[in-house]
This record gives structure tokens, sequence and C-alpha cells, in this order.
């Protein structure tokens, strides 16, 4: 199926690796032109440069200057942005809320919410000059469910989906579509890093750390399909939802979760 973003111009925060990664492949697989932003220029992201020319842009988007020297690139190099892709989130397992500092929900917050904020501000400028230009920002069901192991980051996520709502509403009359995925466990180093999720999963489970995403964590979080999620199966809807063929969709919210979230 052609999705129609051939020479478009997509912009991709937190590309270095897990769920940003897999978009910006996803993305240059398509013939887009991809800005990739992140903090380190992984071995992965150095890969996507030399076989689809992907731009990989060594920048702190944690900082109030990072996300539009990103988006400033973007226009040097190519003079447009048709997409960008807000996927930089941060979220570290504790214990539960009181261990949680200042320091750490000011950190948190800079890297889930303030960058989509800021790179977006930076963005709609340019946004609002291309035809069917759209934003993607990555929620989390984390942002509707408790679980106090990552309150701030859970906080931050719920920012971004009240965000992306407040975003498409203003600009969806002037021609740019703003929506959200909202992924349950993805196997990303987010997971399975260590002294990630599963990690911590493992040590409270008594089991390994690849043991705990392929099987505890499918049984003990109710996933219907009996598996977390691939970060390809993210970036496909990504791709989808940045695409013409969903030129009517804003302000939707697109879980990804196995079944996970048994709600309406």
């Amino acid at each position: 199926m052609d999705l129609q973003l051939t020479d478009k111009v997509a912009v991709v925060t937190g590309a270095s690796k897990g769920i940003g990664l897999a978009i910006a492949d996803a993305f240059a697989r398509e013939g887009t032109h991809v800005i990739a932003g992140s903090r380190s220029i992984t071995a992965e992201l150095e890969g996507l440069r030399e076989k689809y020319g992907v731009t990989a842009f060594p920048v702190d988007l944690s900082t109030a200057e990072g996300p539009d020297a990103l988006v400033r690139h973007a226009v040097d190099q190519y003079g447009r942005v048709d997409v960008l892709v807000n996927t930089l989130g941060a979220g570290t397992p504790r214990r539960g809320f009181l261990d949680i500092d200042d320091t750490e929900w000011q950190r948190i917050f800079n890297m889930t919410l303030f960058s989509a904020v800021r790179a977006s501000r930076a963005a709609l400028p340019y946004l609002l000059d291309a035809a069917g230009s759209s934003i993607i920002n990555m929620s989390s069901i984390n942002a509707r469910l408790p679980f106090p192991m990552v309150v701030d980051y859970s906080a931050a996520k719920a920012g971004l989906s009240s965000l992306t709502k407040s975003l498409s509403e203003e600009f969806a009359p002037q021609g740019v579509r703003v929506n959200a995925i909202a992924p349950g466990p993805v196997r990303t180093p987010f997971w399975t890093a260590p002294g990630g999720f599963a990690d911590a999963t493992a040590a409270q489970a008594g089991t390994t750390a690849q043991e705990a995403i392929d099987v505890v964590v499918p049984q003990s979080m109710g996933i219907s399909t009996g598996r977390v999620t691939e970060a390809h199966e993210v970036a496909d809807l990504a791709l989808f939802l940045a695409s013409p063929l969903a030129g009517n969709i804003t302000g939707a919210e697109f879980t990804i979760d196995g079944g996970q979230v048994k709600t309406l």
C-alpha cells in the first residue's frame, strides 16, 4: 500500500532507540526525509543514516533550546516540516510516590512532556504551511492506569494526551492533524535495558528478565494476546496516522496494548 509519504519531511524525537528508532526506520523505508533527534547517535541510528540517508542530529531535547534546534536543522536542510513525531520519554521504576523528589519530577516532565510542547511550538509555523501535515505524540496507557512505580511518568503522559487534544482542536481547522498513540508494554530498552522494568518485574517474580517480559508481564497485566507489543507495530500505526489515508483523523488516541486495557 502506498502511504504517500515519499519525499515528505518528518522530524522524530527520541530516535536513538526503541519506538523512536523504529519510527525513524519505518518513515525512511517509505521514502520520507527523516531528521532524527537524540542525545546520542547510536550504532542503529548510524545504520539508518548509511542505509537511507536519515539525518541523525545530536541534541538534548530535555533542554529549552533542544527541540527548536532540531526543527531549525530540518528546515535548514529541507525547507519545510510535514510531520512531527514526539516519541521522547523517560521513566524509572521506583518503589512509589515518596521516592520521587522535585528534581526527578522535573527531569521526567522535561523529557516526556515539555520536549513535545517545545518541539510542537517550534514545528507548528512550518506545519501550518505544509499541506496535510500532522503531529503524532507517543503517550502511554499509563496516562490512564495507576502504576505507583512510575507515577511521575504517568502524570507526564497524561499531560501529553491532554496536549494532543488541545492542539488538535486549535489547529485542525488550519490543516494540521494531531493524534496520539498509547502503547502498553513494548519490547524496547525502556523494558529490556539493565535496570529497566523487565529487571524490576523479574526481581519481584523471582525469575529472569527474559521470562518476565515474555511470560510474567503478559499474564500479570492481562494482555489478551499473550505477548507484549513490538516496536515496529507502533511504528506502522504512526505511519498510517501521518499519511493521507488518515486524512480525517485528528484529536484521537490509539491504544496498542494487546487488549490490556479492558474499559471502553
